[in-house]
């Protein structure tokens, strides 16, 4: 069959700046940082605002967040009345990276305080990685396709990915999609210390010479992606589309990028084909952008091979710079962030940008967002988020957006 364009009808966040997508856009572009005391926390989420007692009691911190977000994505798409497709023609498909952490810290701390008979019986199921899609999918009746990925710092876009191959070759009409992640926790932060991932300084400042580690966040991206047609025939007016996605693994080193950035390279590469788009329509880059001293530079060089002479012409900015690095959730989240930055017309800044690295020559959009009305013509933006995860794992997003 032919290919159906995927249009995403609404969206939904949980990040450092607080609970929604509109927020989290407004407080980047306007210069802000949700970062306290080296930490990308959601210090004011409260999941009694939306979730019942019982809801939370059964999930952890990670599924609890999910499942805000997608509340929020589902109402901006219209799902108030009810489904509008029968309910096998909807799924959801959730990332993470470490799952429910903070289950497992505190029933292991359990078990070998008071034993085996004093655990929850709960335990297993809020650690679970596929918790969230599966309560996403309780919580709404959607008894179509569902799983959940498990692919680091990339879970939140290949999840988003997969989903939109979904609906683009007819498996489903709708589909629930994102990334969740909420890894503060005594052995999280403890880990990545361990391996000198997080900055010692506290600071997030990607693509800068002082950078030195991410700071580590929480939080949680949910879209609504729908059959283009399909949603515009019910009232709706799609915020934008998913027009490309593309992988590639660096088989290279469990937790460094491949330094010359050629698997990543591959991944923008396919995005591009697999969106019919050639390196010069793009308008706008979300990067991955963790800063760290490899990461930053395997990137830069990446978007200099994936888009040849035009990365210098296209603005280059990183939202970890004002949250953190949301592990699995970052993919969905700057997805998110990357649909409203199009749909502003601004690129909004990488913050803490203050000394450059000779090794780094793109446009960073250092401090302050850069309007991309000027550098597009056309009616429709187009951007693409990149993903990079420990393991190797490489995903890109291509993005539209009138």
């Amino acid at each position: 069959m032919s290919r159906r364009p995927v249009a995403i009808t609404g969206v939904g966040a949980v990040t450092p700046f607080g609970s929604g997508a509109r927020l989290m856009h407004d407080s980047w572009v306007g210069g802000q940082s949700g970062i306290d005391d080296g930490l990308g926390r959601c210090s004011t989420f409260d999941p009694q605002l939306v979730l019942s007692r019982k809801e939370i009691h059964r999930t952890d911190r990670f599924t609890q967040m999910a499942l805000t977000a997608a509340q929020e994505a589902i109402e901006q798409a219209g799902w108030h009345d009810g489904l509008p497709y029968e309910a096998d023609r909807i799924g959801c498909i959730v990332g993470t990276g470490v799952g429910g952490i903070a289950t497992i810290e505190s029933e292991q701390d359990v078990l070998r305080t008071r034993g085996e008979n004093a655990i929850s019986a709960l335990g297993l199921p809020r650690m679970m990685s596929n918790a969230p899609s599966g309560m996403i999918a309780m919580r709404h009746g959607l008894t179509g396709p569902n799983w959940g990925v498990v692919s680091a710092c990339a879970a939140g876009a290949h999840a988003i990915g997969s989903a939109a191959r979904l609906v683009a070759y007819g498996d489903v009409d709708a589909i629930v999609a994102g990334g969740t992640e909420t890894g503060i926790t005594p052995l999280g932060q403890a880990s990545f210390a361990r391996m000198g991932a997080t900055s010692r300084q506290g600071l997030s400042c990607p693509f800068d010479a002082r950078r030195d580690g991410f700071i580590l966040g929480e939080g949680a991206g949910v879209l609504v992606l729908e059959d283009a047609d399909a949603a515009r025939a019910r009232g709706v007016q799609p915020l934008g589309e998913i027009v490309g996605f593309g992988a590639s693994s660096d088989a290279y080193h469990l937790t460094a990028p491949e330094p010359d950035g050629r698997a990543a390279a591959r991944a923008i590469t396919r995005c591009l084909q697999d969106a019919g788009l050639a390196a010069d329509e793009i308008h706008y880059v979300n990067a991955h952008g963790t800063s760290t001293p490899h990461n930053d530079l395997a990137e830069t060089s990446a978007i200099k091979l994936a888009l040849g002479e035009h990365a210098k012409q296209v603005p280059v900015s990183s939202l970890k710079s004002a949250v953190g690095h949301l592990m699995g959730a970052a993919g969905a989240v700057e997805a998110i962030a990357t649909l409203l930055a199009l749909r502003a017309r601004v690129a909004p800044p990488t913050l803490n940008y203050e000394e450059p690295d000779p090794k780094l020559d793109l446009d960073y959009a250092p401090l302050l967002p850069k309007p991309l009305s000027e550098a597009a013509v056309a009616s429709q933006l187009i951007g693409i988020s990149n993903s990079f995860g420990f393991g190797g794992h490489n995903a890109v997003l291509c993005i539209a957006a009138g």
